[in-house]
């Protein structure tokens, strides 16, 4: 029962926030008493999910940005095989530390609204650049890449509500390419993942619906706040302070 709580609590939250919910469903699962890697390995899996979920919500109301999203996912497809292929040589404190650090620079990097780039070359290689490096994180760390993904989106010029809903969009395929390699790797826990499924579509149908009505500074606000406070859990939790 609490896997169903916490399934639809992460995609309310993973579909509001364009994150896939892995931001949230890795240190719950760790908290509830499910072993790091095996909460990345099951939180990879999962956010495929929520990803699907909260992408056919968005489609309905046309704020996906197909061509930058599919040109961003055909590199942190690759980057995330590679992800997950780094994480079973990498000690569980150090993930965890890896984790928080990436989560508060993210955090800090929304809070602060910056000039966007017009539309050209240099974007482009953001979103290639980009793309790569969201697709290693989400593979080492179980996060679906979306906590790189909508603070590049919002930077290359998108809304805050297309960045969501593409990043919701490419976590699809980033996600997919890490959680098979996770399986492989025996790092899916399957029972969990069944149970955590049901609440995941909901919770992702709910959180895309109030995205949509919310205000551009007050989910930007959000975004940044709640990634925050659990970036701060993970890194004391990570024992290097």
């Amino acid at each position: 029962m609490k896997e169903l709580i916490v399934g639809l609590l992460t995609g309310i939250l993973g579909a509001l926030f364009g994150l896939g919910g892995g931001f949230i469903l890795v240190p719950i699962l760790n908290m509830i008493g499910y072993d790091i890697k095996v909460s990345i390995g099951t939180s990879s899996a999962s956010i495929v999910f929520t990803a699907l979920s909260a992408s056919i919500a968005y489609h309905k109301h046309r704020l996906i940005r197909y061509r930058e999203g599919l040109i961003l996912s055909a590199f942190s497809v690759a980057g995330a095989y590679i992800g997950a292929w780094i994480t079973d040589m990498v000690s569980t404190s150090l993930l965890k530390f890896i984790f928080g650090v990436i989560m508060t620079l993210a955090a800090f990097r929304m809070m602060k609204k910056r000039e966007t780039l017009k539309k050209g070359k240099l974007s482009i290689l953001l979103i290639i650049f980009g793309g790569f490096g969201a697709g290693i994180l989400s593979g080492l760390l179980g996060i679906g890449g979306g906590i790189i993904n909508v603070p590049l989106f919002s930077h290359i010029g998108m809304s805050i509500h297309e960045a969501v809903a593409t990043s919701s969009f490419a976590i699809i395929f980033t996600a997919s390419s890490g959680a098979l390699k996770h399986f492989f790797l025996g790092n899916v826990d399957l029972k969990a993942l069944l149970l955590l499924v049901p609440g995941l579509i909901i919770g992702a149908q709910i959180g895309a619906f109030i995205a949509k009505r919310m205000k551009a500074k007050r989910l930007r606000w959000l975004f940044s706040l709640v990634v925050l406070a659990l970036a701060l859990r993970m890194i004391i939790k990570s024992g290097y302070f």
